[in-house]
């Protein structure tokens, strides 16, 4: 690849006059074009995280059962027994429009290399997804591959996919948003950091070959699309899950040694970055002979392999005893194994290849001096409060529409095509609770796990959906019993040059910040993903959020499936908040309004006496109450345990169809036998309760005394899918 290195090319690498200017004062010189690749890929949003710093520094990150917060390749907490938990969420988002089936499987493999780098073995992989309008012809090709893609990659690795959510919205059309998550166990004393030491050390290329797939992959991620996306394929890894499998196990089996000093994934800007951040946190230096690199393409340049980012790889940095240990491990399970350098006590990265320095660049001013901005924001104004809306056409009507709308219906289609239970230790899989519970291989302890986010608040008030999106996974995960420990975050934004969109970015991270605080859920791992736009068209702000917890018994945890007999009792305040809910959207037909109101002392007053209501033992099944309101959760109820519900009429002053699908926050249904001794310990606990019904017989009986059958909500709740992707006869 002949180019004249100059401010034009550097334009094109996605660096600015100013920081363009900064490598030429830093270099002294003009770089040759692997260090203009260098520099271009390290301090590119994607990995340099330029404009967020600033504010991510302001999230709470510590807490005693956190014992590695952000900064690492994952986040670590300890989950009692000597056991740690290991997990981050990760975006693919740009890939994924590009190319489906592998933009989604590679960042299923690339976060599934972020946790067993560090010494855990994966035992879950989560999801969030984003789509635009279903009625176009892209969002369904690019819900298949995506769907596709997960489902391809988590299954052949043999790590089950356990839980997610999918949201369509037309702001997506052009960019969706795939965030994948992994959760990994290992002990306290075999975690391995990423920091490399020991001058002399001998520097290890593993896995796969390199090609010229992703090449400057970081820097389109930190770019608005165009009119010209769809033909930056190239840009695009390839994986290979079965290979990953088999890396999984060559590096823990080598972790069972004493021969790691240092571990880093080659993710992106693969074996740029991950050497330089290796070196750079170790405060050595790094050579490196790129004519040692293992190859699957012939006359690759310094420059494609530097910033390759082939699927599969990872970076070590070994005892130079052990270094044959280590070769035999790996060529037992088929895997490349190539001695590329050494590190060195000069605190600069020094490239060869074919007997030429190809780059040269202090490690320190490549760090320090990257580009950190403080960019201007513009306050969101907080809409009005929504007014009275007239019921159009009654509950039952409305709750047919809301079951069957695609942000409420089956997603058994999707989860069907993942393995959820491969491992053997999933015991609330995809559709039984509101959180994933997976048991620890051996134990009677088990992680609940879960993503959560709501966009459509975020963007009508992105503070209180900041703290909404927390409060949602700390409700989720108490609702099976589970005490929550932490999260981790995938900030999904537009482009943050724009003090608007930049504006929602701080916002939400002070909403995140406060209910982290109250609710003592601190953030150990995470990632930006900015430039979410399409030819000036942004994404709504959606700040996805994975949270992790432990019950201490697995076989404590409760789902949301009804059993005949039980009396429901609603948990939690009431006013019929309709502003910016699904019915305010399904049925009404509008998106406006208020998102309703965070109370953080509520959530954690509310949730404390739900979980300790659990662990007694008193709850057959717990649902929060979200998306669609009251009786949707209610109806979710009903169709997983295959029972129906008589329901009770509201109360005075509030109106009916308020009651039944506001989205008010901090409430759950609980099924119980004793309604009255709920009720009883919930007025002592200063929490709001109120029966609103009973299970039994076959039928929904709403308060307005309509009578459903539970056959026909379910064909509702189960036709979207199968229909759209035109399955309806399997």
């Amino acid at each position: 690849m002949a180019r004249d290195v100059n401010q034009a090319l550097a334009r094109e690498f996605g660096l600015s006059a100013d920081e363009y200017q900064r490598v030429l004062d830093i270099m002294g010189r003009t770089p040759s074009l692997t260090e203009l690749g260098v520099f271009s890929v390290m301090w590119s949003e994607h990995c340099s995280y330029k404009s967020s710093r600033v504010w991510l520094k302001t999230l709470p990150t510590k807490a005693p059962w956190v014992i590695h917060g952000p900064g690492e390749n994952a986040g670590v907490v300890d989950i009692g027994e000597g056991l740690a938990a290991i997990f981050k969420m990760e975006s693919h988002n740009h890939p994924s429009f590009i190319e489906p089936y592998q933009g989604a499987a590679t960042g299923v493999g690339g976060i599934l290399r972020d946790v067993f780098t560090m010494g855990a073995r994966p035992v879950a992989n989560l999801n969030a997804l984003r789509f635009g309008d279903p009625a176009l012809p892209r969002t369904k090709r690019i819900v298949d591959g995506v769907v596709r893609g997960i489902g391809g990659y988590g299954n052949c690795v043999g790590v089950p996919t356990v839980g997610g959510e999918i949201d369509f919205h037309p702001a997506y059309n052009g960019n969706p948003l795939v965030n994948a998550m992994t959760v990994g166990i290992a002990d306290q004393g075999k975690i391995f950091l990423s920091a490399a030491a020991g001058i002399g050390n001998p520097v290890i290329y593993v896995g796969s070959k390199t090609g010229r797939d992703g090449i400057h992959g970081a820097t389109m991620a930190s770019a608005e699309f165009g009119a010209d996306s769809e033909e930056k394929r190239p840009t695009v890894q390839v994986g290979d899950p079965f290979t990953e499998k088999l890396l999984i196990e060559a590096c823990l089996e080598l972790m069972a040694t004493d021969a790691i000093v240092a571990i880093q994934d080659m993710g992106a800007a693969g074996l740029t970055s991950s050497s330089v951040e290796m070196a750079g946190k170790g405060g050595v230096g790094i050579e490196l002979d790129l004519d040692a690199v293992p190859q699957r393409e012939t006359a690759m340049s310094a420059y494609e392999m530097m910033l390759s980012e082939s699927q599969e790889r990872m970076l070590m940095v070994l005892r130079p005893d052990r270094q044959e240990v280590a070769r035999a491990i790996f060529e037992k399970w088929d895997l490349d194994f190539a001695v590329i350098g050494h590190l060195t006590d000069t605190g600069r990265i020094v490239v060869r290849h074919r007997g030429v320095v190809e780059a040269d660049i202090p490690l320190d001013p490549l760090a320090e001096q990257a580009p950190l901005y403080h960019r201007p924001t513009e306050e969101t104004p907080r809409p009005a409060p929504l007014g009275p809306v007239a019921d159009p056409g009654g509950l039952a009507e409305a709750l047919m529409t809301l079951v069957g709308c695609p942000d409420l219906c089956s997603r058994a289609w999707v989860w069907d095509q993942y393995d959820s239970t491969v491992g053997g230790q999933t015991v609330k899989r995809p559709g039984a609770a509101d959180a994933a519970i997976v048991r620890l291989e051996g134990r009677r302890r088990a992680l609940a796990l879960t993503s959560d986010c709501t966009p459509r608040y975020v963007l009508a008030d992105p503070e209180a959906g900041g703290a909404q999106a927390v409060a949602e996974a700390w409700r989720n995960i108490t609702a099976t019993g589970a005490l929550p420990l932490a999260i981790t975050d995938n900030m999904n934004f537009a482009n943050p040059e724009k003090p608007r969109i930049m504006g929602q970015f701080a916002a939400s991270i002070r909403g995140m910040a406060a209910a982290c605080v109250a609710l003592d859920f601190p953030v150990v791992s995470g990632n930006v993903s900015l430039y979410n736009e399409t030819e000036g068209k942004p994404i709504l702000p959606t700040p996805a959020i994975g949270g992790l917890g432990v019950l201490e018994d697995a076989a404590q945890a409760v789902g949301y499936a009804l059993a005949p007999g039980l009396e429901l009792v609603l948990l939690g305040e009431t006013a019929g908040w309709l502003g910016q809910s699904l019915w305010l959207r399904e049925v009404a037909g509008r998106e406006e309004g208020a998102p309703p109101p965070v109370d953080l002392a509520a959530e954690r007053r509310n949730g404390d006496f739900v979980r300790g209501q659990i662990l007694a033992g008193r709850v057959r099944a717990c649902h929060d109450v979200s998306d669609g309101g009251l009786l949707v959760a209610l109806a979710e109820m009903a169709l997983a345990g295959d029972t129906g519900v008589s329901l009770r009429p509201g109360p005075e002053g509030v109106a009916p169809h308020a009651f039944w699908f506001g989205e008010d926050q901090a409430r759950y249904v609980v099924a119980v036998a004793d309604a009255a001794a709920l009720l009883a310990a919930a007025a002592a606990a200063g929490v709001p309760a109120r029966q609103v019904g009973r299970s039994h017989g076959a039928d929904l009986t709403l308060p307005d005394g309509h009578t459903m059958s539970l056959a026909s909500v379910r064909a509702m709740h189960e036709r979207f899918f199968p229909a759209w992707m035109g399955v309806e006869s399997a």
